[in-house]
């Protein structure tokens, strides 16, 4: 059996240098604000893996008001959120991101990105994949950047 699960994640420019996305770091001139990493790559594939295996969201696991969550490294959110897949019987087979910014180019970084969450997610890398794409200037390109991620599961064996 399979499911999909669907995630977003939107952050404001604003925070501590570096950019990280998709455990990344892609710009170091600027950041988020966020209570971790600010990785809205991470945060939307983990939001899509709980939403697939329906296990919540990112928030009910890792709460913004918790401690713990300051600073984290949000592929190892996304790991944890692998441990609650595999706990329900679900494991991802595949792997979709979307990055929506008008400045943040993700050429030269998408093949790391695509490493990363592969390795974060125990699954090949040639099931990943990472793309970019803008609004066409309808959204002012120094107020934050946006993700969207699809992920597949399916039962373990």
């Amino acid at each position: 059996m399979q499911r999909v699960g669907w995630g977003l994640d939107a952050h404001r420019f604003g925070g501590e240098p570096p950019l990280v996305l998709g455990g990344v770091v892609v710009d170091d001139s600027r950041g988020v604000e966020a209570t971790s990493d600010g990785d809205v790559v991470a945060h939307a594939v983990t939001d899509a893996l709980l939403g697939a295996v329906v296990a919540g969201d990112l928030g009910d696991h890792f709460p913004s008001s918790d401690e713990r969550s300051a600073d984290a490294d949000s592929l190892e959110l996304l790991a944890r959120a692998l441990t609650i897949a595999h706990d329900a019987g679900w494991a991802p087979v595949h792997v979709d991101v979307t990055v929506i910014s008008e400045d943040i180019r993700i050429a030269p970084h998408r093949d790391e990105m695509r490493r990363r969450l592969a390795d974060a997610l125990g699954i090949d890398v040639d099931a990943v994949s990472v793309k970019a794409t803008t609004t066409d200037g309808m959204v002012d390109p120094s107020k934050g950047i946006a993700v969207t991620a699809v992920v597949t599961v399916s039962t373990r064996s």
